[in-house]
């Protein structure tokens, strides 16, 4: 089994942690392979940078997904993952749903531990996107400056530590999702302190997808996911180009 992980953002560091923790989570025999973005911002904030995100995994997914079987979107808020799951014949899944889906098997509800202040109102509309609004306790997070993206654990440990304590002391959390890919392993190297599960998005999104794999669905050929129409376009990547001029009603 082959899976590609793709960072939507521009940090090579990041795309590291990524890595990592994806291989500490691969089953034995699953292949790991991570891209990152060629363009956009070092990591994703807001819904704008988000946008830009989605475009960047999109040309990633269309250049490499026919030599894997299944594809994560590595970054929380999961960008663009409905239009891949539209377009591509493999599993698609992002770090939000993964980690979400992963809490709920494991306690009614959760909070979510995030690096600053500007992106908990997009998190939380992530979470209302998949229903779960009411299961949510709280996001908390970091409130200072990034020097580094690729250092955060390194420099926030202790104070990531303390969030994800008072969403247990305090909001009644059952479940703390760490939520973003630059702190991608903090979940396994804080578990032992903290008393309720602690879940980690690349993990669980590696996890999911080796079992959407195992499980051998066929895509969709009918429904709002099924392809897209094929239609003239102008001026897209090739890769993206060759993906739209697939005719796959018959798949």
């Amino acid at each position: 089994m082959k899976i590609l992980l793709i960072n939507p953002n521009t940090s090579q560091s990041v795309s590291d942690l990524i890595e990592a923790e994806a291989r500490r989570a691969a089953a034995p025999g699953t292949e790991v392979s991570v891209l990152t973005a060629p363009f956009g911002v070092a990591y994703i904030e807001t819904r704008f940078e988000s946008l830009i995100g989605a475009y960047a995994a999109a040309t990633l997914a269309a250049e490499h997904c026919d030599r894997h079987d299944a594809i994560v979107v590595a970054a929380f808020g999961d960008p663009g993952i409905d239009g891949l799951r539209e377009v591509l014949d493999i599993p698609v899944v992002g770090l939000t749903e993964a980690a979400l889906m992963s809490a709920c098997l494991l306690g009614k509800r959760f909070s979510i531990v995030a690096i600053s202040h500007r992106i908990t109102a997009w998190y939380r509309e992530c979470v209302a996107a998949n229903g779960l609004s009411d299961r949510l306790a709280s996001i908390r997070n970091l409130d200072n400056p990034l020097k580094d993206i690729g250092r955060v654990q390194e420099d926030h440990t202790a104070r990531l530590e303390a969030l994800c304590l008072s969403a247990v002391q305090d909001d009644g959390a059952d479940v703390i999702i760490i939520a973003g890919a630059p702190l991608a392993g903090l979940a396994r190297s804080i578990r032992d302190r903290i008393p309720v599960p602690v879940v980690d998005g690349v993990s669980s999104a590696v996890c999911h997808a080796q079992t959407l794999v195992s499980l051998g669905t066929l895509p969709a050929r009918q429904g709002s996911f099924a392809p897209p129409p094929v239609k003239p376009n102008h001026g897209l990547p090739e890769g993206i180009a060759r993906l739209l001029a697939r005719d796959r009603t018959s798949r």
